[in-house]
């Protein structure tokens, strides 16, 4: 009877440390934690090769989670996502542009404060392989760490409020993490600058506008036969909105009042006794570039596409973000360019202008702590590096900005990110482009005056605003 008894403790043990499963056995919520979880990540731009490192990573830490990767066209994006989200079928990790993350308020979760995480551990054992699962609730990014850690940008545009319910008030949280910052910069073709006697581009608009003058070439008929810069008009400058808008902000445009409606059409209290608000100035400084009557003009509608007219050596100057360095590599690889910081408006603080997606999760996801989890796990110094060393794209922590100073496709981009802004831009980030580039057209053009076109600009935008 002893031996009987001896024996079947002996079974009972065996089966308890081989099957990994002792836990289980006793404790509900580590069951739980063991269990294989499956997370949907949705993104845009970036290959899989760039995101599979660190999904197997963060399995090598939680090898029940399996993440699936899918990589979307940018013009298809937005359409799958809210309708999938719409559907219940969405994902529960998808990347938003920073400049749709309000839009995007009522879908997404969050950052908990703290989040449930299960560890499993496996390791061997007298009597073969023991897995021990231990759940713990794990602290998440705090605001103070948030604005620590990122660069400005980034705390302006992911902390948004959310209404509490129980403690009837709103309170500021985390909506999403970014891996990278790129930044708005100026690409220059050496072989015009060095023809025209031209050492270094401009660091500043005032000398933006004498290089222009000095570079641009106009035949008996009137026609460019050689243009400075791709700037003036909006279908043909890519990124022509934030062109504009970085203009305004140099110039001391308040874009929006602290309840998200546009003001750039107004004078702010700190210009207050100025003739005519900083808005005005900086669509006009901007739209004479594409005037005949000005002594600045260099541009048209005419010109293809401002990235396809500088990789075609047709224009001295092209306004883009680190993702055209690429593009225009392929395009012309024997373009013989440099790229150089955004000119700045003399005497005025340095602003730049901040283009970035954020990771975030959907408020509809099943395991919502692990897909935090991950988003934060991508967004830490050490899992990020690689990412951006694989991307070459400029990085949102501060901690890596130095490092990217000496790289050479990088510097321009990372040394601007510690003074890059953005602004809301409403609900609708389509229809905020669309007005700005009426806005333009109608000074090209001359459809409308400076004031009514600018005030009907902001009415445009502000109609998003909800």
């Amino acid at each position: 009877m002893r031996l009987a008894k001896l024996t079947f403790i002996l079974i009972i043990i065996s089966l308890v440390a081989t099957s990994g499963f002792a836990c289980k056995l006793f404790n509900k919520k580590e069951q739980e934690a063991s269990q294989p979880v499956e997370l949907e990540f949705w993104s845009v731009f970036d290959e899989s090769d760039a995101i599979e490192p660190m999904i197997a990573a963060y399995r090598a830490r939680h090898p029940n989670v399996t993440i699936n990767y899918k990589m979307y066209r940018y013009d298809e994006y937005k359409d799958k996502l809210l309708n999938a989200l719409a559907e219940d079928r969405g994902p529960d990790i998808f990347a938003v542009h920073n400049s749709w993350i309000r839009e995007y308020e009522a879908k997404i979760l969050p950052l908990p404060p703290t989040l449930t995480i299960g560890y499993i551990e496996t390791e061997g054992g007298l009597l073969g392989q023991d897995t021990s699962v231990t759940v713990k609730q794990e602290p998440s990014l705090t605001l103070r760490q948030l604005r620590d850690r990122f660069v400005d940008a980034v705390y302006e545009d992911v902390v948004a409020p959310v209404w509490n319910e129980e403690q009837e008030a709103y309170e500021d949280k985390i909506m999403g993490l970014p891996l990278s910052v790129d930044t708005l910069a100026l690409y220059y073709n050496r072989d015009i600058l060095n023809a025209a006697g031209i050492a270094q581009p401009s660091a500043t608009w005032t000398a933006f506008q004498d290089q222009t003058k000095t570079i641009t070439k106009i035949d008996k008929n009137g026609n460019i036969s050689l243009s400075a810069g791709a700037i003036g008009t909006s279908q043909n400058v890519e990124r022509y909105s934030d062109i504009l808008s970085i203009l305004m902000m140099q110039n001391g445009t308040e874009m929006t009042n602290d309840s998200g409606f546009a003001t750039f059409h107004k004078t702010p209290e700190a210009l207050a006794g100025r003739e005519e608000p900083p808005g005005w100035g900086a669509l006009r400084f901007y739209t004479d570039f594409a005037n005949p009557g000005k002594d600045v003009y260099t541009w048209n509608d005419s010109f293809n596409d401002s990235l396809d007219a500088f990789s075609a050596g047709e224009t001295a100057f092209f306004f883009g973000y680190s993702y055209h360095l690429s593009q225009i590599k392929t395009k012309a690889p024997k373009l013989n360019f440099g790229i150089a910081r955004l000119p700045q408006l003399e005497g005025n603080p340095e602003v730049n202008f901040a283009n970035y997606w954020a990771n975030t999760v959907s408020k509809k996801s099943t395991d919502f702590s692990y897909a935090w989890d991950f988003v934060q796990f991508m967004a830490q110094e050490d899992n990020v590096k690689p990412y951006l060393e694989a991307t070459k794209k400029p990085t949102a922590l501060r901690a890596l900005q130095a490092e990217q100073l000496e790289d050479l496709d990088l510097s321009v981009f990372a040394a601007q990110i510690l003074t890059a802004k953005d602004w809301y831009r409403g609900k609708d980030s389509g229809a905020m482009e669309q007005a700005l580039a009426e806005l333009i057209d109608s000074q090209v053009y001359g459809t409308m005056e400076i004031k009514d076109a600018i005030n009907l600009a902001a009415s445009k935008v502000n109609q998003t605003v909800k």
